[in-house]
């Protein structure tokens, strides 16, 4: 029984209030701490559901809430304020009062209260706001906004250091901003304000205005920060657009929102140079520097013109494919590229060495096929050139019937340097929290699909469009042959560009070893520098014995160009004259002299005698101006290999007597070496177990001083602490005696307080006998004798009412039969008294 009360007692501390129903009523009374009572069975706790708008019944524990408090700073919302403005008070218990239902109020803080049944909070802290944040802020109330405008909770600025800028939408309207608590905006419900925080750093919105979260659910929001060469959009709800330029804190309008694209809202500019360009589109008809622009107008902006580009509205990027920028082509030396112009149809070549932008507007660069024979004879071995042909030549096939042109993609070289200039200024210290730049365009811009329209690079199928390039490397030659019958020899290294009615001469090479002409190949390619052509020669000496040689000759083309080219075949031609050569040498010694001096009589004969430079002439060939200028013995075989094995037994005779004296003079250089070493070890030796000793008495040196002073650290060490003791007892014992005296001093102090205390309870007793004493003094004798008659008389009274009933039954009166019955006691004279009194009044009667 007992734990049942206690379970419906409401103990309730400070900062706390508790929700009960009054089941018989319906009613919802508030009980605020500090407060404690007995809840009736009638009485249940209840909570407020802010969602369903319901009182859910709930455990006394569960009923429990604490105050609702906003400290400095902070402020609370409170929805279904009261009409009286008035909270439940503390340590009170109060019926529901009249609420506003619907309406809310913003309360700054510092505050703390309890709330009503019905009523909803929340609380928030107050905006602080950098420079470069702002608030969205809504009117939702507007009779409330007007009345309490001037309480709503700003810090501004200085305005020194943050001057007010007067802005103006792009129709012309002023800027919905809050900078200053005096100047009041239009306040029309549903109003969007910005509040800026360049102009003001903190602010608590007064009633009738609420602060606007963004879509992740922040109050505070970041404004744009745009350093050089960035840039940002705003698009207002009428579908206007404002490009703004950095460097720049950007605000929107409240009808404005950030352009995203990417994920960033803010962009690169367009750095521009002589090799890149924009191709534009007016789309609105706008002026600059005193030229009017017409829409739909194309234009073409280089660097030349402007070498920072940022959007504007009235401009659209026209792209082909995902580029935007249009780079200029690195042509080298010796390369060129044709272009056609696509009003006039007519194709140009442009050589390098040059930078080439076309302007997009009026050409497109072409290139042209080659023929499968051509690619092998030109580029031999080169598949991919010929397969990339191939590929041209089809893929024009099928598009010839409709368009007449294929499409190929430029691949300019000065797109990688722009786009290393890209990453070089996007990869820049970047500062705390900075936001994402976008490398992309986000201005407005028209894409052409390249399938229906003119692309940039085309391919034409025909003999003379394209500029066909030859390169050609150190030591080669080709010969140029024009259709006029004019003939040249380019001589490498260096490019070659083809004219329309040019081609490569053609020369027929011999292969194999020895050189034949069954086995040739056809190239346009002449090796004019440190050929090598190899051959095996057979011949016979003079004693009719026969020998085989396999040679290889070094030979360049020197002279006049012009010859090159007048033999046909000048392998076959070369080796057949120096067969017939060698053959005249050979048959000249005998077997035994050419075998051991082959080499040198082959080298001397066609190379001729060596100078004091030790450089040989050589052997000029002048139809074709052909030199040989070394010659490469390789292998002298004999056919007759019982001769060959005694040559070679003979020279391995001597090879071994030149190998055994070469060894013993080995034997005897390592011998001397080997004890010279010996003794250099042997002395380095000693050197190093003096060196030993003397580091070993150094070291005991050094141990001594350690060991001694760190004995001289002890001692002073003790020494030290001693007198720290000594020192230590002597403020002990001072410490002591202080704590003694004052130990007495407080046991004085209680006993003179236990003296007085028993002086005044001897004071109060003698008081209270004295009272009591003049009490008795003031009850007389004859006051006692009244008393006592009035309470006689009044016992008497009730005893007549209690034996009435039997008197009746007795045929007696009441006194008779109680006066027999007290016969004997002080109260028989009073009945006495009173029976005579009756029978006189009888007899009167």
């Amino acid at each position: 029984m007992s734990d049942s009360n206690r379970e419906r007692d409401l103990v309730l501390t400070p900062n706390e209030f508790a929700f009960i129903s009054d089941q018989t009523k319906g009613n919802i009374n508030v009980y605020v701490g500090p407060y404690k009572t007995s809840l009736a069975n009638t009485d249940k706790p209840v909570i407020f559901d802010a969602q369903s708008k319901k009182f859910d019944r709930c455990t006394l524990d569960k009923s429990l809430q604490t105050f609702t408090t906003a400290p400095e700073g902070w402020y609370v919302v409170m929805k279904n304020p009261p009409q009286d403005g008035t909270q439940p008070k503390n340590g009170t218990v109060s019926n529901l009062v009249a609420l506003n239902v619907g309406r809310k109020v913003n309360i700054p803080g510092p505050i703390n209260f309890a709330l009503w049944p019905g009523q909803m909070v929340k609380v928030l802290r107050g905006h602080n706001l950098r420079s470069n944040q702002y608030l969205a802020v809504r009117v939702y109330d507007e009779d409330e906004a007007h009345k309490n405008w001037a309480k709503a909770v700003i810090k501004t600025k200085s305005s020194a250091e943050h001057p007010k800028d007067e802005e103006e939408n792009s129709d012309g309207s002023e800027t919905a901003e809050v900078t200053n608590i005096e100047d009041m905006p239009d306040l029309t419900m549903g109003k969007m304000l910005i509040i800026k925080g360049d102009s003001v750093s903190f602010y608590i919105p007064p009633t009738g205005i609420e602060v606007v979260r963004d879509v992740n659910g922040n109050y505070v929001r970041e404004a744009v920060t745009l350093e050089r060469l960035e840039y940002c959009i705003l698009l207002d709800e009428d579908g206007n657009k404002r490009y703004i330029q950095g460097p720049a804190v950007v605000f929107p309008q409240p009808t404005e929102e950030f352009v995203y694209r990417n994920g960033s809202r803010k962009f690169k500019a367009i750095e521009l140079n002589e090799m890149s360009g924009l191709y534009i589109k007016v789309i609105a008809p706008y002026e600059e520097n005193g030229q009017a622009y017409k829409e739909g107008e194309e234009l073409f902006i280089t660097g030349k013109e402007q070498m920072i580009y940022y959007p504007r509205p009235e401009h659209a990027i026209i792209k082909y494919g995902n580029k935007e920028r249009h780079y200029a082509i690195a042509i080298p030396a010796g390369e060129g590229r044709y272009y056609l112009n696509r009003k006039t149809g007519k194709v140009s070549l442009k050589k390098g060495p040059a930078m080439f932008l076309p302007d997009p507007r009026e050409a497109v660069f072409v290139k042209r096929v080659l023929d499968p024979k051509k690619v092998k004879l030109w580029f031999p071995g080169n598949s991919e050139a010929l397969e990339y042909n191939k590929h041209l030549k089809g893929e024009l096939e099928r598009r010839k019937s409709t368009e007449g042109y294929l499409e190929v993609s430029a691949e300019p070289s000065a797109a990688v340097e722009a786009e290393a200039l890209d990453e070089e200024i996007a990869e820049k210290p970047r500062r705390k929290k900075k936001e994402k730049v976008s490398k992309e365009m986000a201005g407005d811009e028209f894409t052409r699909d390249q399938t229906f329209t003119p692309p940039r690079t085309i391919t034409l199928d025909t003999k003379y469009d394209g500029a066909v390039t030859i390169n050609l490397w150190t030591g080669y030659a080709i010969l140029v042959v024009s259709k006029t019958g004019q003939r040249k020899v380019i001589v490498g290294p260096q490019t070659y560009l083809l004219e329309y009615d040019e081609s490569l001469e053609a020369i027929t090479l011999s292969t194999g070893t020895p050189k034949t002409t069954e086995n040739t190949i056809d190239t346009v390619y002449l090796r004019a520098l440190h050929n090598k052509i190899s051959d095996i020669v057979k011949a016979e000496s003079s004693d009719f014995t026969q020998v085989s040689i396999t040679l290889s000759y070094r030979v360049n083309f020197t002279g006049d160009p012009e010859k090159w080219f007048n033999v046909q075949n000048y392998v076959k031609f070369l080796t057949d004259h120096m067969r017939s050569f060698i053959r005249n040498l050979v048959k000249k010694h005998t077997i035994m002299d050419f075998y051991g001096n082959g080499i040198d009589i082959l080298r001397n004969g066609v190379l001729g005698a060596s100078s004091k430079s030790n450089k040989r002439p050589g052997r000029l060939f002048e139809e074709n101006n052909v030199h040989i200028y070394d010659l490469e013995v390789l292998d002298i075989r004999l056919s007759d290999i019982s001769i060959e094995n005694l040559l070679i037994s003979a020279q391995q005779e001597v090879v071994k007597q030149t190998l055994r004296i070469d060894a013993e003079k080995r034997k005897l250089e390592f011998t001397q070496k080997s004890e010279d070493i010996n003794q250099k070890i042997s002395a380095t030796k000693s050197v190093t177990v003096q060196k030993q000793f003397e580091l070993e008495k150094k070291e005991a040196e050094k141990e001594l001083e350690l060991i001694l002073s760190r004995i001289n650290t002890e001692i002073q060490s003790k020494r030290r602490n001693l007198e720290a003791n000594l020192e230590e007892q002597s403020l002990l014992t001072q410490i002591n005696d202080a704590e003694l005296e004052r130990k007495q001093k407080e046991e004085d102090l209680l006993l003179d307080i236990a003296q007085k205390e028993l002086q005044q309870e001897l004071e109060l007793l003698r008081a209270d006998v004295e009272a009591v004493v003049q009490k008795a003094e003031a009850v007389s004798p004859k006051l006692i004798a009244a008393l006592q008659s009035f309470a006689d008389k009044a016992l008497a009274e009730k005893v007549a009412q209690s034996m009435s009933p039997l008197a009746i039954l007795g045929g007696k009166s009441v006194a008779h039969v109680f006066s027999n019955m007290l016969k004997g006691t002080k109260l028989a004279h009073v009945l006495e008294n009173e029976a005579e009194s009756d029978e006189i009044e009888e007899n009167e009667d």
